[in-house]
């Protein structure tokens, strides 16, 4: 008689299988209808394939399409693979690279070849009618365990160059594995993948754009071609997809930047954003709301320098880190023959901060501090520069110049869960008056870190303790850990915003570090008359002004809440002879603290309205010859049809009300 496996299910109950069993002769075993719908399986929480043989008593979960996120990674990862099929078949001669699954979708890097030259957007149509053709074909897609030099050779024979230098720089002793389609194609892969190309959906991708990428990201390499997609689980999950990002288009801050005269940016200085009159408006607003935030939180508001000496970013352990993102300067030394600065090799460096975290230490090292004097909250509106690669670069939303909203708690080990739940019901009650709801994530040690596994444990379960104190770790706010994703020195908790039309965006974090204090010698005096390190809380809310600007553009659709909107109101008027009453109307408007205009032009009513609208001011008060005698005007709201006639000073106390600030209504 046969050995037999024990396999435990989810519902409890074990399942005595034949050794060489694979996940889907459970499933069969089970019954059809699992048999057809099964996907993978997870095998002691690892995600496999549903064909691969069981080595062991397990406990096994088997994944159908309910399983939303883990069918849509196998789903973009397997499109990913039949893309560079389809393109390889199409295209003779051209190599494979790397092709990974993204929040919405897939992409695969080639290089082309030289004949071809880099891939162009009108090619795409071509090549998902090929991969639909693999697609109906329904390949296996099976998984082949190689001997690294053996698959070295197969690379380099087969003139894929990219992938043989992948493999030799594998260690010698990893398994490789490489997932064949039918018989030929093969790529280098860990899977795991679909048992067939024809579990796919060929209704349910598309081929959204090329662009160019550099070879494992670095631009001293070749350059290839990639190309983008976005792929679902179905047909109904592709056209929701796609009319959302028709929505984001309509909603781009870029554009809507332009029609509202918020801000711009051009080559003279790349990265960096021109404020326009409008778009500082909106960024004074945020910035006295926030200031009113912090400043009932306890907060004490501080600025420090743009440069710094290179040695203190040495010290802190950002200059091995981030020395290629920041922006250096040679230190002159003088020239003791009077001849002006020179620049000699034992110069010092200097470079533009792109954090504030070491500058706050150097505030709090000042004077001697008592455990009487924490916590210390450090407040700034700090503006950094990162040297982004220009690819990289993107509207508001990744810049070389920025400004963050950021802070920097001192406190004792005893009161970190504390301020740690303070900052979360801060946040929760900010992220509520712009209209956001959250999602919050523990993103805990990276591989590479400094500090003991035992400072890791405790800053990771402060912060899990306090989000659990706070009422906040649980399902409706979307509460996660993300095992690697913390920073080099500390775990954080993340604040992940859903804006108007689903998208997230990951704004607010909060850090629990233990490293930055000791390497820069920060200490207070404790009750015991020892020194002491404080902990360091570093936290954002906004995150940075001009990403959350953009943020807010594309959340709004360009149709900011009355008190933050750059002109709250409009009096526009229908005849000359309402002019001096439209002019009278916005000395009231502005003297009830209303940023309102009056737009007196010899121009129809309704391209005013048109023009207005475009601008998103919210109201427009039309004003004619009638208006003039009663005393009237006629509201039109931005997003609504028709039209109010009110007396002015009924308008007047609306918009009053409308357009204070959130934090200062009763």
């Amino acid at each position: 008689m046969s050995e037999m496996l024990k396999i435990s299910l989810p519902d409890g109950s074990v399942r005595e299988m034949p050794v060489g069993s694979t996940p889907a002769d459970v499933a069969a075993a089970i019954g059809p209808g699992l048999a057809k719908a099964a996907l993978a399986a997870k095998v002691d929480g690892e995600l496999r394939d549903i064909t691969r043989p069981l080595e062991a008593d397990t406990n096994l979960s088997l994944v159908t399409s309910r399983d939303e996120a883990d069918a849509l990674e196998l789903f973009r990862h397997d499109y990913a693979h039949v893309l560079a099929e389809a393109v390889q078949n199409l295209f003779p001669g051209t190599q494979i690279t790397f092709g990974p699954s993204t929040n919405d979708g897939f992409y695969y890097d080639f290089a082309p070849t030289a004949e071809h030259g880099p891939f162009r957007d009108d090619e795409l149509p071509l090549i998902e009618e090929e991969m639909r053709k693999i697609i109906a074909a329904d390949l296996p897609l099976t998984r082949e365990v190689w001997e690294r030099d053996a698959l070295i050779a197969k690379w380099q024979a087969d003139g894929e160059t990219f992938k043989a230098e992948w493999a030799a720089e594998l260690p010698a002793g990893e398994e490789l594995t490489v997932y064949r389609s039918g018989e030929g194609w093969m790529d280098m892969c860990r899977g795991p993948h679909l048992a067939s190309t024809g579990k796919l959906d060929p209704a349910a991708f598309k081929l959204t754009r090329v662009s160019g990428a550099y070879w494992r990201g670095d631009q001293k390499n070749a350059q290839l071609s990639r190309i983008y997609g976005t792929g679902w689980l179905n047909k109904k999950q592709l056209a929701e997809h796609l009319v959302r990002l028709e929505e984001a288009a309509k909603r781009d801050h870029r554009r809507l930047g332009q029609e509202m005269d918020l801000f711009h940016l051009q080559q003279e200085a790349h990265g960096s954003v021109f404020w326009h009159p409008n778009g500082f408006r909106v960024w004074r607003e945020l910035e006295a709301y926030m200031r009113r935030a912090i400043d009932g939180a306890g907060y004490r508001e501080v600025k420090t320098p743009q440069v710094m000496d290179a040695r203190q970013w040495e010290q802190s352990g950002h200059w091995g880190k981030y020395r290629e993102n920041m922006f250096v300067i040679p230190d002159e030394v003088p020239n003791t023959e009077d001849e002006g600065p020179i620049v000699s090799d034992a110069a010092e460096w200097m470079a533009l901060k792109p954090m504030n975290c070491p500058a706050h230490v150097l505030i709090f090292r000042q004077g001697m501090k008592s455990y009487r004097d924490l916590p210390l909250r450090l407040y700034e509106n700090g503006c950094c520069h990162r040297n982004e690669p220009h690819g990289a670069l993107h509207g508001l939303m990744r810049v070389r110049q920025f400004t963050q909203d950021d802070a920097h708690i001192f406190c004792r080990e005893d009161q970190i869960v504390e301020e740690v739940r303070n900052f979360c019901a801060l946040a929760d009650r900010i992220y509520k008056d712009f209209g956001f709801t959250y999602a919050i994530k523990l993103a805990l040690r990276p591989e590479k870190r400094f500090g003991s596994e035992e400072m890791w444990d405790k800053s990771e379960n402060e912060l899990r303790n306090a989000v659990v104190e706070a009422g906040l770790a649980t399902e409706q706010y979307g509460w996660e850990e993300l095992p690697g994703e913390g920073a080099f020195y500390a775990p954080k908790l993340e604040w992940h915003l859903t804006d108007a039309i689903g998208r997230t965006w990951q704004v607010g974090t909060i850090q629990s570090d233990r490293v930055l204090p000791d390497r820069l010698d920060a200490s207070y005096i404790g009750e015991d008359g020892e020194r002491h390190r404080p902990v360091m809380l570093h936290r954002a809310i906004f995150g940075s002004y001009e990403r959350f600007i953009g943020i807010l553009i594309e959340h709004f659709a360009g149709r900011f809440p009355t008190w933050l909107a750059p002109v709250q109101a409009v009096v526009a008027t229908i005849v000359s002879d309402a002019d001096d009453y439209a002019k009278h109307a916005v000395e009231e408007l502005v003297a009830a603290g209303i940023r309102a205009d009056s737009d007196l032009r010899n121009e129809k009513i309704n391209y005013k309205v048109r023009e207005h609208s475009l601008a998103k001011v919210p109201h427009l008060l039309v004003v004619g010859k009638r208006e003039a005698e009663e005393g009237t005007v006629a509201i039109r709201t931005l997003g609504q049809d028709g039209q109010r006639i009110m007396p002015l000073a009924e308008a007047i106390a609306m918009l009053k009300a409308e357009a204070t600030p959130p934090d200062l209504r009763d």
